[in-house]
């Protein structure tokens, strides 16, 4: 299943999940790029306009290993309406909502996990069975959020949640 993804420099595409949209203030950006780098041109790099390494980072890549790839990147750009690019050779890149990271301590092994995050999850959960989008987990409620899973079609799990914390990526 070949999936149809806008090409780079079409026009943006609203995610489907539940997701704020934010505004970020010009101060705001200005005090976490730099002031050289709040003013180029979206999809302009610092490297590329002044001819040095940016000063910042400036986003984030994660990587999902999938059994079944190709029917996963379906999954993410189908069901899910996530825009994304061909990098070359059916090399697909989606991109995501806001993001942030938090670091947890741990005794064991450290590990990385990905979830979507959801303004209404029960909402989310809905949209995704009437597509018939198997619901792994039964939501549970944490300190935290609400929390449960969705399967993609490799088998491997996709975790859902909605914070119930204050959001990072609204700062």
């Amino acid at each position: 299943m070949q999936s149809q993804l806008p090409q780079a420099g079409s026009s943006t595409k609203s995610f489907p999940l539940l997701c704020k949209s934010v505004g970020v203030s010009s101060d705001a950006v200005q005090g976490f790029l730099g002031p050289e780098r709040a003013k180029m041109p979206k999809g302009t790099s610092a490297s590329t306009s002044t001819g040095q390494e940016p000063a910042m980072i400036s986003g984030a890549h994660v990587i999902l290993y999938s059994h079944d790839a190709e029917a996963d990147r379906a999954f993410l750009s189908n069901v899910l309406g996530f825009p994304g690019v061909d990098a070359g050779g059916g090399w697909l890149i989606f991109k995501l909502p806001p993001a942030e990271v938090a670091v947890h301590p741990t005794d064991g092994p450290p590990q990385h996990e990905f979830y979507l995050m959801c303004d209404d999850l029960d909402a989310q959960l809905g949209e995704l069975r009437a597509q018939g989008i198997e619901i792994t987990r039964p939501v549970s409620e944490q300190r935290w959020g609400k929390l449960t899973a969705v399967r993609l079609p490799s088998g491997a799990e996709l975790p859902l949640y909605q914070p119930l914390h204050p959001i990072a990526h609204s700062l």
